[in-house]
């Protein structure tokens, strides 16, 4: 598939498509570690109790295509889905804010895995200022600009209190950044050609408080 080919497979393909195949992705590694050599949607659609249908459907925009009765080599279709999430390619992040849930993300090791590279913290805190073993150094906010534009990171992890977070995010767009991966509960403003996605864990919390009657 041409580059051009596979963006247009990236535009085509639903949020909820995305959001699915990390867990495909995982599936078969799981496979292939028990010494499979090939895979079939079906398996795939058991392991995650979802349709056979469904699974065919979504693994089809990573460009790939499975042979009836047999599946899908497992080693082209790890290849297919990171490419097609660039997670082959990588990308050079920073974690503004190293509090609690900043210094989590900072010790996730599979964001490394797919491709996430950490180059730098910042944190308004002097107490948390400085290099660490499980992440990036941590740089005071006031030099954040200067190392995201000498790190060349391209993508930026806000987890900063409410009450600063759109002028966190000023500064980003100013140094460059483009993507923002939002922990915040503040719906941020930013140019046209700035991508936010905005991680919302009150909202998951809140689905499981309500269904926690219904099961309990």
């Amino acid at each position: 598939m041409t580059r051009i080919a596979q963006q247009a497979k990236r535009v085509s393909a639903s949020i909820p498509t995305i959001r699915r195949l990390p867990s495909y992705l995982q599936v078969v590694k799981l496979h292939r570690s028990e010494g499979f050599d090939v895979i079939s949607g079906t398996v795939i659609a058991e392991e995650l109790e979802l349709e056979a249908i469904q699974v065919r459907k979504d693994l089809a925009v990573t460009g790939i295509v499975g042979k009836p009765r047999v599946g899908y080599p497992v080693d082209e279709l790890i290849s297919a889905i990171e490419r097609f999430l660039n997670w082959d390619s990588g990308c050079r992040a920073v974690v503004i804010g190293a509090g609690n849930l900043g210094s989590a993300l900072m010790g996730y090791k599979e964001l490394k895995d797919h491709g996430l590279t950490l180059v730098a913290a910042f944190d308004m805190s002097l107490d948390r200022i400085g290099s660490r073993n499980n992440g990036p150094t941590v740089y005071p906010m006031s030099d954040m600009q200067s190392v995201v534009l000498k790190r060349e990171a391209k993508l930026a992890i806000l987890t900063v209190p409410a009450r600063v977070a759109q002028n966190v995010c000023d500064k980003l767009v100013s140094a460059g950044i483009r993507q923002i991966w939002n922990f915040t509960n503040v719906r941020l403003r930013v140019p046209e050609d700035v991508l936010v996605l905005r991680e919302d864990l009150s909202s998951g919390y809140a689905v499981l408080t309500v269904l926690r009657g219904i099961y309990s």
